[in-house]
């Protein structure tokens, strides 16, 4: 869960659905590229150097071909020399010839030698070692080294104890020659009777390093690859920074090299990575290539610059389809979000017009079945608020209207009893005047001539009951005469400034009433002379409870223009003895059926 809450944590960093979806696709096929081209590069990698082990392969073993070929001619001088009549007598241990009669066969036996020399430059020497002390070689004339023992040298020995096969010794200085001292490889094997039993002698042949060399040095293993050559001893027979090596600046895996046979092992990492490929020969030799890793591959760098480049372009082009992809994914979101805000605004006649089968289809119809019924339920809730509204304007006029009813009456009565009879015909006809447009025009609002004719009426019906002492103004601005306003607005203010504020004072009293547009609202001002009321009872004044009217008059007028708007209604100025002004805002739109629907 908490991975899953950090997921969406990232996602929703991301101001937009595209943002996100682009950023994920690209994370993952960036992920899916670089592993891929990873993959690629190590299996190509790999295969190169299968490839070039098969190569540095096929290369030693041509090696060590030339190499046993070599040492295949040389056994076949071996045999040559073991099979002519002339050495075989030579060396026999039973003959007795003289020393004069030795010499033609010595001639005859150098000269057979002389002649596989010139043919092969690669050999030292070739020499026979009788067990008889007789001994002959390619020179007529030799002189041995006394101090050298030739019995005492390891290819005499090794030859005489394996009785007759041919015996390849390491590289060593070949001293039994008089003042003469190469570095060669020997091959030498026994002599044998007829019988093929008894051994009669030692041939040898000297083998210069310098063909070795020649063999070797040609083959390319890369700017740094060699090829040596190391006995079943594990000596070495070649190598190519042999001076390196005894000196023991430089090393080689001698002992990994005699434990394995024919094939190949790496060792080391990096640029110092190398790849040994072993060959065996029948005769106990071992030749290793070494080759480097890192130069196996020619073009290297441009393998790499191209998976570079190509990984490069696939991630362009993944990065081009993400972005399209999430362009495409998200489109319909943003058209749906776009009808979002314009339902936002109050636009509910708005529809989605993108039809699919697949989720955001479904959400779409879903969309505009929801916003369908919005529109309905709307229209039902205006529908509902306009009869509510009609229903409390009918029960403010029903409070009102009685409230009037009783005052004017109260007044004729008073009037009566002091046999005013003039005045109670006058007051009386005032209030049929006022009943008679009540009664005869059923809208809920009347234009503001109407509503000043109804308040003239009323003041009148006053003055007369308060004689001399009230008095009253009425200025009123022409150009809002023919403006609708709700019914009887002014009488419940006029009415509680002469009960409330003119009836208790000791001056005569004075209403003024004012009319006047200012912008988009209609503004009326009543204002009296009379005493005034303190600040805890205008608190009063306005009070509601509970969502519940109380009381009648100026509230019910109050509540009664609030249903326009907030921001219109009554609001009161007063100060104790100075008097009482009630301002009336009404909205300059209210028209003729603006209440009523019509």
């Amino acid at each position: 869960m908490r991975k899953e809450r950090d997921v969406g944590l990232f996602l929703f960093k991301f101001r937009s659905i595209q943002s996100s979806i682009s950023v994920v696709f690209s994370c993952l096929i960036l992920f899916l590229i670089t592993i891929t081209s990873y993959i690629s590069y190590q299996l190509s990698a790999d295969a190169v150097e299968m490839n070039s082990k098969h190569y540095i392969s096929e290369i030693i073993q041509q090696v060590n071909i030339n190499i046993q070929s070599y040492i295949t001619n040389m056994e076949d001088i071996s045999m040559l020399a073991s099979t002519n009549k002339d050495v075989k007598y030579y060396i026999t241990g039973n003959s007795f010839i003289s020393e004069e009669e030795r010499r033609p066969y010595e001639k005859r036996i150098s000269d057979l030698f002389q002649s596989i020399l010139i043919t092969r430059k690669d050999i030292a020497s070739i020499m026979v070692f009788g067990y008889n002390n007789r001994f002959v070689s390619d020179r007529r004339i030799t002189s041995l080294n006394t101090n050298s023992g030739f019995e005492e040298q390891p290819w005499y020995k090794q030859a005489k104890a394996e009785g007759g096969k041919s015996v390849i010794s390491a590289p060593h200085v070949q001293n039994i020659i008089q003042n003469e001292y190469r570095w060669v490889v020997s091959l030498s094997r026994e002599l044998k009777s007829a019988d093929g039993i008894t051994g009669e002698g030692i041939f040898l042949v000297d083998l210069n390093l310098s063909v070795l060399n020649e063999i070797c040095s040609h083959i390319n293993l890369g700017k740094r690859g060699y090829v040596f050559i190391i006995d079943k001893d594990g000596s070495l027979v070649y190598h190519p920074q042999q001076k390196l090596i005894n000196s023991n600046l430089k090393t080689e895996m001698i002992d990994k090299v005699q434990q394995s046979g024919s094939g190949s092992f790496v060792t080391g990492e990096g640029n110092k990575k190398r790849i040994y490929t072993i060959q065996e020969t029948h005769f106990g030799w071992k030749i290793v290539g070494v080759a480097y890793a890192s130069e196996l591959i020619a073009n290297q760098n441009q393998i790499n610059l191209s998976y570079l480049l190509w990984t490069i372009l696939a991630l362009v082009i993944a990065l081009y389809l993400s972005f399209f992809i999430s362009r495409h994914l998200s489109r319909p979101i943003k058209l749906l979000q776009s009808s979002m805000k314009q339902v936002e605004k109050g636009d509910f006649s708005i529809r989605s017009e993108f039809q699919s089968g697949n989720e955001i289809g479904q959400l779409s119809q879903t969309f505009n079945i929801m916003v369908g019924r919005i529109k309905d339920l709307m229209n039902q809730i205006i529908q509902n608020e306009e009869s509510k509204r009609k229903s409390e304007m009918k029960l403010l006029e029903a409070q009102i209207n009685p409230h009037f009813l009783y005052n004017t009456l109260d007044s004729i009565i008073w009037m009566a009893e002091r046999k005013k009879h003039e005045e109670v015909v006058l007051m009386t006809s005032s209030l049929a005047k006022l009943f008679r447009a009540i009664i005869n025009k059923n809208n809920e609002t009347v234009p503001v001539r109407v509503e000043i004719e109804h308040i003239t009426n009323y003041l009148l019906i006053q003055t007369l009951r308060y004689k001399d002492k009230l008095d009253f103004q009425i200025d009123v601005d022409p150009g809002i005469l023919d403006i609708h306003i709700p019914k009887i607005i002014l009488q419940p203010i006029v009415e509680n400034a002469i009960y409330h504020g003119i009836k208790n004072s000791l001056e005569p009293g004075l209403v003024h009433i004012t009319g006047k547009e200012d912008g988009d609202t209609i503004v009326f001002v009543v204002a009296d002379n009379g005493v005034g009321m303190e600040p805890e009872k205008l608190d009063h004044i306005l009070k509601m409870k509970d969502g519940i009217i109380r009381g009648i008059g100026v509230s019910n007028v109050h509540e009664r223009i609030k249903l326009f708007g907030h921001e219109f209604g009554l609001s009161f100025r007063s100060e104790k003895w100075e008097g009482t002004e009630v301002t009336i805002v009404l909205p300059k739109c209210v028209q003729k059926g603006a209440l009523d629907g019509h």
